[in-house]
């Protein structure tokens, strides 16, 4: 969306000129982040988890080259070099203690920013390809992340590899072959820690790539606000430089200081002690189980116990693992409602709430032993998970009878008074 009344840059400098001729560099920043970038002037702290995924994403790249450096890829030494690092590197616990809190942080920040997604329509028109390649970069953020928890080469490394890889083998025909492949080998060792390490390597980068065609997309339509209303006038908008710049800076400030409190008081919190064992594959742990940020979908994964016809059980958990974060692709085209908002409609409020308490609800259970009832409650779960995306969604969109809506973002903001308004646009 091209915006008339945006500021527009005119470098006056002779160096910026000549800059700007060669290689416009700082248009692009001033255009994508600074005061020619209009943004709703309604925006809500939920809009600014976008920022501390950016500045997590930044964390991870920064520890992990810095980690690389020391770490060795084979299954001999691997989980020592992690000692290493941990004790005779300058900084190294550090390190590689803001590298794995950083993966849960990252995590936390992109589960808040896809569920303000969902809560406030930010996958529908015209924003479907912000929201299609945000659900690509969270896929390889589960890739990248799976890959990075192998490398420690501890307990559940090894058997989180053996496991998640082994579901590759549920694929009829072709997938006996392929999980050799992936592991290069028929079990977990050098061959699967070097192309695993090479991958986690790699793969943030590809992310920082798709995070750049993300915010390309973003501003062709320009952000969408809480209430769902689009931009009308200049008065609905305010610069992003200074306005939003600093109301992003001073989150990510409370943010970083929750995320060093746990760096260096709790870094351990949310690992698991079996990874501070050695791998062995000739001792596998009571209960393995992968990271917490993957529980909802492994709860999804162990909920089918029985063949369906000649569908094994196996097969029908991948299958609905994956699809449980593909269906997401389908939203924009699921939920045919008119509004964005959920403020605005009563009913979608209500079965939103229950999704997440139903994803929380799958959570406990992915990170809770294979046994009832914690497999019963994840197959009740799993199947309204579905029901929600495929079935609720649609019919509420289609009878639900929505709030009116503001006529703007700033009679939203100031009321229906024109004074105000007016007001605000002389000012």
């Amino acid at each position: 969306m091209s915006f008339p009344w945006a500021n527009h840059y005119n470098p006056q400098h002779p160096f910026m000129k000549w800059m700007d001729e060669k290689l416009p560099v700082p248009r692009l920043v001033y255009n994508a982040v600074g005061s020619g970038y209009p943004v709703p002037r309604n925006l809500n702290y939920w809009w600014n988890f976008g920022f501390m995924a950016l500045a997590c994403l930044g964390i991870q790249i920064v520890t992990g080259v810095i980690l690389a450096m020391h770490y060795a890829a084979n299954g001999l030494v691997a989980f020592d070099s992690v000692e290493h690092i941990m004790r005779d590197v300058n900084w190294g616990w550090m390190l590689r203690y803001a590298h794995a809190n950083g993966a849960s942080a990252f995590f936390v920040v992109i589960y808040i920013h896809i569920f303000r997604g969902f809560f406030f329509g930010s996958y529908k028109a015209p924003r479907e390809m912000v929201w299609l390649l945000g659900v690509v970069i969270f896929l390889l953020m589960m890739a990248t992340a799976f890959m990075g928890y192998v490398l420690p080469w501890g307990q559940m490394s090894f058997w989180g590899a053996k496991v998640i890889t082994g579901l590759f083998s549920a694929i009829p025909l072709v997938g006996e072959p392929l999980q050799q492949w992936l592991l290069g080998g028929f079990a977990p060792d050098n061959a699967a820690l070097n192309r695993f390490f090479s991958l986690h390597y790699l793969l943030p980068f590809v992310i920082v790539g798709v995070v750049v065609l993300h915010i390309w997309a973003l501003h062709i339509p320009g952000s969408s606000n809480p209430t769902g209303v689009e931009v009308k006038s200049e008065s609905d908008t305010v610069p992003f430089y200074p306005y939003f710049i600093a109301k992003d800076g001073w989150t990510l400030g409370a943010f970083l200081f929750i995320y060093c409190a746990v760096l260096f008081f709790a870094p351990n919190m949310l690992g698991h002690p079996d990874n501070y064992i050695p791998a062995n594959p000739m001792s596998t742990p009571a209960h393995i189980v992968p990271e917490w940020y993957f529980w909802p979908f492994y709860a999804i994964l162990r909920a089918f116990t029985a063949d369906f016809f000649f569908i094994p059980a196996k097969l029908m958990g991948v299958l609905a693992m994956f699809s449980a974060i593909l269906v997401w692709f389908f939203l924009p085209w699921l939920d045919r409602s008119p509004v964005r908002s959920g403020w605005y409609r009563p009913m979608f409020k209500w079965f939103f709430a229950v999704l997440c308490i139903d994803v929380l609800v799958l959570g406990y259970c992915g990170g809770s032993p294979a046994a009832e009832p914690f497999v019963m409650i994840s197959q009740i779960a799993s199947v309204y998970y579905f029901m929600h995306f495929l079935i609720i969604l649609p019919i509420i969109s289609s009878i639900e009878q929505p709030l009116p809506l503001p006529f703007s973002i700033t009679e939203a903001v100031l009321g229906k008074d024109e004074t105000a308004a007016s007001g605000a646009v002389a000012a």
